[in-house]
């Protein structure tokens, strides 16, 4: 696996990064164990969570892929070795400070995610999503101070638009406080609009590393739906099923024909395709198994030739 640099922040990290939204939800520990070693063995250093993962499943209190990435970092005493990624935002308790980007809700937030992931610092943390009830100017200062402290290494934001990241990027210039040094959009061959109209270009002038998350389009994009094809069981069906129309299946025959002129998978292209885009650092990759993600690790050193990427852009450009 290759390895790039994370925007200005000097760390350098597998041009893939493991998401872990499923660890504790379609995937057990055991599984999830499975999952990490595998990424590790092939050469990934880069793992993204967040603190309310997965607290949308029936008793999942959230804080459970935090836990188990913990359990795993003890177990193999590879902390050192890895780049650590986790967001706050997410509602983790009752009350009027449960959720947001509040100060108090940060400084309460970091504990409990240092402590879930056995961790001293973290590397990246992330704004899961904007809170427009609290000034950018409190969020970035509560940061700081995390950052003085050497809780967090830097700082990055996640389903920001090009106004909302300008703004803070701004405010950071003018108050003299930590910028964010990443950006997490939802960018994949069949959802490129909401990062490439604005975002991408932002992100590039301001050497901002972007991990993009959904990159296969909630399964989309593996080339497992097809038309005349029941779809098939997974918990992500459902997001899948908007793409199943005759623009989503033009975009999975370009990538069939890519994949055989390759002999790789349509996870695989989709995935190095991606890579091509202005600023992107690592796409955030999840797989259920080792088996899953085989499938996927391909893409890490999988280089697509400028007529492929003209054809999948032109393929793909309603999207």
């Amino acid at each position: 696996m290759q390895t790039r640099p994370l925007g200005r922040t000097g760390l350098e990290v597998s041009n893939l990064c493991l998401g872990t939204m499923q660890f504790g939800w379609t995937a057990d520990e055991r599984s999830s164990f499975a999952v990490m070693d595998s990424f590790v063995e092939a050469g990934g250093n880069f793992l993204d969570t967040a603190d309310v993962y997965s607290r949308w499943a029936p008793g999942n209190p959230g804080g459970v892929s935090e836990e188990i990435i913990g359990r795993w970092l003890k177990e193999h005493g590879n902390r050192d070795r890895l780049i650590i990624a986790t967001k706050v935002r997410g509602r983790m308790w009752e009350g009027p400070d449960g959720e947001g980007l509040s100060r108090v809700h940060i400084e309460r937030a970091v504990e409990d995610s240092l402590r879930r992931l056995q961790m001293e610092a973290i590397d990246l943390y992330q704004c899961h999503s904007p809170d427009e009830k609290t000034p950018i100017e409190e969020t970035l200062r509560a940061f700081e101070e995390l950052i003085s402290s050497g809780k967090v290494r830097h700082i990055g934001a996640s389903n920001f638009t090009a106004v909302q990241l300008a703004e803070a990027l701004r405010v950071a210039g003018d108050k003299s406080l930590p910028r964010f040094a990443t950006l997490q959009p939802h960018h994949n061959l069949v959802h490129r609009h909401e990062y490439e109209a604005e975002l991408a270009h932002l992100c590039e002038r301001e050497r901002i590393g972007v991990i993009p998350y959904s990159p296969l389009a909630a399964g989309f994009l593996t080339g497992k739906y097809r038309p005349g094809r029941p779809p098939p069981k997974s918990a992500r069906a459902g997001r899948a099923r908007q793409y199943m129309n005759a623009p989503g299946f033009a975009v999975l025959e370009a990538l069939d024909a890519v994949a055989e002129a390759h002999n790789t998978t349509q996870a695989a292209v989709a995935l190095a395709w991606g890579m091509t885009r202005p600023a992107v650092t690592a796409p955030i990759i999840g797989a259920n198994s080792p088996e899953q993600l085989a499938d996927l690790l391909p893409a890490a050193e999988l280089t697509l030739s400028e007529d492929e990427v003209t054809n999948l852009d032109r393929v793909s450009a309603s999207f």
